[in-house]
């Protein structure tokens, strides 16, 4: 038997993630590829596999744990062979993003982040008592504590293996508030709340026992859409949303695109409709930097940068792989990089380094049909454009109708950031450039 150096691969630009899961323990026999333990940053939550099948000798890390590329996991006794120390490659790595937008139309959640009740009585908020261990939540719910101040140690999580969920926070919210008006004694102004959407007089969620009227089957969300429901909550509820709907013309740039491919069949890269749109939208960016930006504070960061975001559909659902620094790409290298992203995140390989940095994003239907839609806005960007399957329209050219090739845009924005003017000029801008794609030139 040999022995085997277990080490943390490259998991991207993070630092000190942190160890919320172990999948495995000392004398378990461990299969290549098979994941050991779970991590997260701010961003992702991150399951590191074994590069090596054996049986797992020691196990180097806890509960708690702050790891960063090249640490030691384990020690792995494998049959034959020398014992050398060897790495699980980065592809191998699990990744779940935070920010994954939603393409079609996501039922926006009604109860306010900050007071939402739950069925499950917290306990008075006690600021002077510490609690041991590490709690366990994804990022998103860790993000949604600290917005809201709420100390996460203090939080009994009711999830899977007591993990903290967005309800647990949100009644611990309510809890707290509760207290503070009653110490406070101006209950009686407080409004009448109910089980869930306490403040709004909302009726509570309905509690029905589905199985009375006929068989069904249960189901557990994937692991990508448990994340990504927290997030596109947050986001919904926390931007004012408003969307505009357009058309662009892009009959000559389908024909364009259409004898390009047929003019490189050989190279082996097809050059796709996605591809033109990112490169519009970059040209349209730089000529409404607004767009290109996000909030912090009162204060408004413009990036420089030109890095896109395009939803990917898998399996798993929707994940959102982004092209780096697309305004100093061509057509050919942006179709050859999306067709490998898209690749990878349907194979559930992408990098945490590859889902983000976007500072704008692309959510396209065109393959499935559909006219327009809502997409939500993936914070902390400030707009997303959503586009459908293009359609021969009949166009009035001034004297006559005219077959055109019509592609839907529904562009949503945020309202604190951008106004409806705007927002126009965006839309009707990236539609000239469709029409006509020598104006990224100019």
């Amino acid at each position: 038997m040999a022995v085997v150096e277990i080490k943390v691969p490259d998991i991207g630009d993070f630092k000190d993630v942190t160890v919320i899961e172990v999948l495995v323990k000392p004398g378990d026999a461990v299969k290549a590829e098979q994941s050991l333990i779970t991590v997260e940053s701010d961003k992702a939550s991150m399951e590191i596999p074994s590069s090596h099948a054996g049986v797992l000798k020691e196990l180097m890390v806890k509960l708690g744990d702050k790891l960063n590329i090249g640490d030691l996991l384990a020690l792995l006794e494998v049959a034959g062979g020398a014992a050398v120390p060897v790495a699980a490659t980065a592809a191998a790595v699990q990744a779940v993003p935070v920010a994954t937008p939603v393409a079609a139309a996501a039922a926006p959640a009604v109860a306010p982040v900050a007071v939402a009740a739950a069925s499950a009585t917290q306990p008075a908020h006690n600021p002077t008592v510490v609690a041991a261990g590490l709690p366990h939540a994804s990022p998103s719910v860790r993000k949604f504590a600290r917005e809201l101040g709420v100390p996460l140690n203090e939080v009994k999580g009711t999830g899977l293996k007591g993990r903290i969920t967005d309800k647990d926070i949100q009644s611990f919210t309510q809890s707290v508030m509760s207290g503070a008006v009653k110490t406070q004694a101006i209950a009686a102004q407080a409004p009448a709340s109910g089980a869930s959407g306490a403040g709004l007089g909302l009726l509570p969620w309905p509690v029905v026992d589905f199985t009375k009227f006929g068989p069904v089957e249960r189901r557990d969300l994937s692991r990508i859409k448990k994340i990504s429901a927290a997030n596109l909550h947050r986001n919904w509820v926390m931007i004012p949303h408003v969307t505009n709907h357009d058309d662009a013309d892009i009959t000559d740039l389908e024909a364009f695109r259409v004898s390009t491919n047929k003019e490189n069949e050989k190279s082996g890269v097809k050059v796709t409709m996605l591809a033109f749109l990112i490169k519009a939208c970059v040209a349209a960016l730089k000529k409404f930097p607004e767009f290109n930006a996000s909030l912090d504070g009162d204060q408004l960061v413009l990036k420089q940068y030109y890095h896109i975001g395009f939803a990917a559909d898998t399996p798993n659902g929707l994940m959102v792989p982004v092209i780096k620094d697309a305004d100093k790409k061509g057509i050919f290298q942006i179709s050859q990089e999306m067709s490998e992203l898209a690749k990878k995140a349907r194979e559930g390989k992408l990098s945490p380094a590859e889902m983000t940095g976007a500072g704008f994003t692309i959510s396209s239907l065109g393959g499935i049909g559909g006219r327009y839609f809502t997409p939500i806005i993936n914070a902390p960007e400030v707009a997303i454009l959503g586009v459908c399957k293009s359609s021969m329209e009949p166009v009035w050219d001034g004297k006559t109708f005219v077959p055109r090739l019509m592609l839907p845009l529904s562009l949503s924005w945020d309202h604190r950031v951008i106004d409806g003017a705007g927002a126009a000029r965006f839309n009707v801008y990236l539609g000239q450039i469709l029409g006509d794609f020598r104006r990224v030139l100019l």
